[in-house]
């Protein structure tokens, strides 16, 4: 299948102010890129584009003052699958883990995982080691915690969303990772495009999503907290230990977002047009 992804993003600052952007599809996609996600920014701005440690693609730049638009359209080729499930999937023992999946079990800006662990052990201590262990941790995040977008913070940490019981996609994330390592399975945090594609149309906005990936039986396994099912449709585009180390839009200064629109749906035809640019900011 075919999907069409962008955003359209307007930005104002009261100042010249640098900028850090990682709002690209991961590198690992570029071959089924049918049209890039090349950003668009008006006015028009010198951009420096870099690949970090994690390996996700960024921008800089410096937006001038008042509102810069920054905008991209693409069209991604798909499998159409679901994402894998793999019930036999063993939980690895640390000796074995590769070295560059040791990170992915440490605490982290969002993630208490030392302040956490007694609890993760008297909720899951019970289940077996590998894929059902991590299962019952989306289980019960997808259980205990509410959706509210009403309630999303950029401070909540995983140990606020366990008290809290309510938070948005990411909040669900960073509480699901962090049970995860707290129980020895590595587990690192991703966002990118998800569309109501092969369900039921959600009536919320359109979004970015976040959900992630554990390392089980010698490889990554995608596992989604928030919604708790198999989806198609998933476009990664950053990946790291948790939502600090990816931000989509850090400003290094103060910013107002003016206007903030994701599209991502399933396309019937891959020579379909893109969708119309909206009017350039005034």
């Amino acid at each position: 299948m075919h999907i069409r992804i962008g955003y359209d993003i307007v930005v104002n600052v009261p100042v010249p102010t640098p900028a850090l952007l990682m709002l690209s599809v991961r590198p690992e996609r570029a071959r089924d890129m049918i049209a890039p996600d090349t950003l668009a920014v008006d006015p028009s701005l010198p951009v420096h584009e870099f690949v970090d440690t994690f390996g996700n693609r960024c921008a800089r730049l410096t937006l001038p003052e008042g509102s810069t638009r920054l905008y991209a359209n693409a069209i991604v080729k798909d499998s159409g699958l679901l994402d894998e499930v793999d019930w036999l999937a063993p939980q690895v023992g640390i000796a074995n883990l590769p070295d560059d999946a040791l990170q992915f079990l440490l605490s982290s800006r969002y993630c208490e995982v030392d302040e956490m662990i007694p609890i993760a052990w008297d909720l899951f201590g019970y289940t077996q080691p590998g894929w059902g262990r991590v299962q019952a941790i989306c289980n019960w995040v997808n259980q205990h915690v509410a959706f509210d977008y009403a309630k999303a913070r950029p401070t909540k940490t995983a140990l606020n969303v366990y008290t809290e019981r309510v938070g948005v996609c990411r909040d669900f994330t960073h509480l699901a990772v962090t049970f995860c390592r707290a129980m020895n399975i590595p587990a690192r945090y991703c966002n990118g495009y998800l569309g109501d594609i092969g369900i039921a149309p959600v009536d919320l906005p359109m979004d970015f999503n976040a959900w992630f990936e554990v390392y089980l039986g010698g490889r990554w396994y995608t596992f989604d907290a928030r919604h708790n099912e198999p989806r198609i449709g998933r476009v990664l585009i950053a990946r790291g230990r948790d939502a600090a180390d990816i931000p989509m839009i850090t400003t290094y200064g103060s910013q107002t977002l003016e206007r903030f629109v994701v599209h991502t749906e399933e396309m019937p035809e891959a020579n379909i047009p893109l969708f119309k640019p909206l009017a350039s900011v005034s």
